[in-house]
């Protein structure tokens, strides 16, 4: 059997290096002892033919599948979506292929797509999902990163948004703008998305000669919950009469949406009367809402990098473990800063 007309073989590599063909495998492989110079010749030699590597060959040489495996526990949506996005981004760059599962909060789903990427002999495999709770391990023969929803396990490696950090943003910046007394309204009370900001925004409100003004408000995440909220943090607050806050701080973009819309209704103006931020940088709440919203950006993709990078490292015996936070910005706009 011959090769097709044009194709390009490791013998023609190899030819040009001036090596033997087992040097051009080891050069394109990153294996056995060459010198750095050999390698790039290689390299170079590989480039100006098109020499395109068997894939095949390549995992038997390595022993390695160069896939590695991106399981959801929810369809790819709001917060997993770049999460998937940025390790894809990082695997390519590693010339390593994805394979994309989705569990849609199935448990059996779950453990299905798990068995399937062991069958496949993944290299290793990132697990993500649409909240920051803490969950249950998977067991796998390889190295496995949790990006956004940690492990259980402290032992294992996850990489999770800085909230902490996050909230910190939002008391410096409310409080460089002379708003004292704020108010927090959360989504669910039993989600750590919520209880930890609201933790993290009064630690720091106090360390800026601010204050949460009553009880945190927790609720749905939704629109609807973000104006009820608002309703009841003015209480029968009547125009001309001083408001009993001067922001308020809103744990989702949703919320704060929401939020914005009873204040407007009520004839509060934002930000003149009541700053507004919000919280996960969605352009689809932050753009549209009336002011567009002041907000928290976890950096998702950064965040999904991050998780693969950990993961390459992991599969070439470098495994990490624990948690590391990863940073957010802040995204500042009318919401606060008016037409500033």
């Amino acid at each position: 059997m011959t090769d097709a007309p044009g194709v390009v073989r490791i013998t023609d590599v190899a030819a040009l290096a001036g090596v033997s063909p087992s040097t051009v495998s080891k050069a394109l492989n990153d294996t056995g002892s060459l010198r750095p110079a050999t390698r790039a010749k290689v390299r170079e030699a590989a480039e100006r033919l098109g020499f395109v590597p068997d894939a095949t060959a390549r995992s038997l040489s390595a022993r390695r599948s160069f896939t590695v495996g991106l399981l959801s526990t929810d369809s790819a949506g709001r917060f997993s979506l770049p999460v998937v996005l940025g390790a894809e981004n990082a695997l390519v760059g590693g010339q390593i292929s994805a394979l994309l599962a989705t569990a849609r909060h199935d448990a059996v789903r779950e453990q299905h797509h798990v068995r399937s990427l062991v069958a496949r002999r993944v290299d290793g495999i990132i697990v993500t999902g649409r909240t920051t709770e803490p969950r249950r391990p998977i067991r796998v023969p390889m190295p496995v990163v949790y990006a956004f929803a940690p492990s259980q396990d402290p032992q294992d490696a996850s990489v999770v948004p800085d909230d902490d950090a996050g909230m910190t943003a939002v008391a410096e910046h409310l409080t460089s703008l002379g708003r004292r007394r704020v108010a927090y309204v959360g989504g669910r009370g039993d989600q750590a998305a919520s209880t930890q900001r609201h933790d993290s925004l009064r630690t720091a409100l106090r360390g800026h000669d601010g204050t949460l003004v009553g009880d945190p408000l927790y609720g749905e995440w939704s629109e609807r919950w973000g104006r009820l909220a608002v309703d009841l943090v003015l209480g029968d607050h009547r125009a001309g009469d001083p408001l009993p806050v001067d922001a308020i701080a809103f744990a989702s973009d949703q919320l704060a949406r929401g939020g914005c819309d009873r204040l407007r209704d009520r004839g509060v103006r934002v930000p003149e009367d009541v700053a507004v931020t919000g919280y996960d940088d969605w352009d689809v709440m932050t753009l549209a809402s009336r002011p567009p919203l002041t907000t928290v950006d976890p950096q998702l993709e950064r965040l999904g990098q991050r998780s693969a990078e950990l993961l390459l490292a992991a599969i070439d015996g470098r495994p990490s473990s624990g948690v590391e936070l990863s940073p957010p910005r802040l995204v500042v706009r009318a919401s606060t800063m008016g037409d500033a």
